[in-house]
């Protein structure tokens, strides 16, 4: 049984790969800081379906409480162990804390998903994106030099795309960051090349591309204009809404993160749709149709740290891991729409 540490365990990506993971009959180790960026209801739901799916039963999964809190609290237990998984509050801006971690377990191999995410809320605190998405990984990375562990899965963004010819590949120099959160991302891949140089650190870096499905991060335009449009409340759209997005849907994203747990040596891999991006004005009018409701427009001026359109190359995703999407973004779409009116009771309270 391998002993995989998965960090940011209760984010959007992370604790579907956790899920994944328990599923294959891994041991996971699981951590979290628990931040309040945005509403920790949705992380109490997540880390509540991942005990669920590591066998949690019902007297067990009542702690985890998504009504009677609120958008700032994390309504759940701070540690729990059941069978394979083992969940821990724990930042990987903490060096000797997870000094401890790594002293506790022999990890076959970490899964580093935590980070702060957004481009825009970057500009307002680019401290906190440095001292976690760049600092946090060179104490991961100290952390497996020192415990002999080989492998890293480390997760990136498209966002340092920006500027570039698409579709975009892996081999485009990407030195012109226009977020603070694309210039972290870039100084942890960077970062991390140096200790595979270095140490023979084994890692896979894989850039997202639009990660949208249920549960999503409630930043994010899927979630939001679900939310919005169905209880009739302005949709906030920044431009003309021609803007385009390679969107993918998570357990595809899941699927190939875990994928790149194989040794490759030192590997930047693109997960997206890899199909011609969607404007948000046809995301938009899908919402409207699954709902049978009319979005309410308030229009803003184009952000201007955000990327106009994406569309990845996934050929050399298909090469080295033999992965492809597998649902298509309207089905993903309806899932995420399907789950959003499966949860709206306690969905309405979350916080945008």
């Amino acid at each position: 049984m391998q002993t995989l540490l998965v960090t940011g365990g209760a984010g959007f990506i992370a604790s579907r790969c956790a899920e994944m993971l328990l599923a294959q009959g891994a041991r996971v180790v699981v951590v979290d800081n628990l931040n309040d960026y945005y509403d920790l209801r949705l992380k109490t739901f997540r880390l509540r379906e991942l005990a669920r799916a590591a066998g949690g039963d019902d007297e067990f999964l009542r702690q985890f409480d998504l009504v009677n809190t609120d958008h700032k609290t994390y309504a759940g237990p701070q540690s729990f162990s059941l069978g394979p998984l083992e969940f821990l509050q724990l930042d990987i801006e903490d060096k000797s804390a997870l000094q401890q971690l790594f002293g506790r377990y022999k990890f076959d191999a970490v899964l580093n998903l935590a980070a702060r995410a957004g481009v825009r809320y970057s500009m307002l605190d680019p401290q906190v994106y440095m001292t976690t998405n760049a600092m946090g990984t060179l104490n991961l990375l100290d952390c497996m030099r020192d415990a002999g562990c080989k492998k890293m899965v480390l997760a990136s963004t498209s966002s340092l795309y920006a500027g570039q010819t698409m579709p975009f590949s892996e081999e485009l120099a990407v030195n012109t960051p226009i977020s603070p959160y694309a210039a972290s991302k870039k100084a942890a891949e960077v970062m991390a090349y140096s200790y595979h140089y270095l140490y023979g650190l084994d890692i896979s870096v894989v850039r997202y591309f639009t990660v949208f499905g249920p549960c999503g991060r409630p930043d994010m335009s899927i979630f939001r204009f679900i939310k919005w449009i169905d209880e009739g409340l302005p949709l906030e759209l920044f431009g003309d809404g021609s803007q385009s997005r390679d969107f993918t849907y998570v357990d595809d994203i899941a699927r190939g993160t875990l994928a790149a747990m194989r040794p490759l040596g030192y590997e930047i891999i693109n997960l997206g749709g890899g199909n011609n991006p969607l404007s948000i004005n046809e995301v938009i009018r899908f919402i409207e149709q699954a709902l049978g409701k009319k979005a309410l427009i308030d229009s803003k001026p184009f952000h201007i740290a955000d990327i106009k359109e994406t569309w990845a190359d996934i050929s050399k995703a298909n090469r080295l891991l033999d992965w492809q999407p597998k649902v298509s973004p309207l089905e993903g779409f309806q899932r995420s729409v399907d789950w959003y009116q499966a949860n709206r009771e306690w969905l309405r309270r979350v916080v945008l």
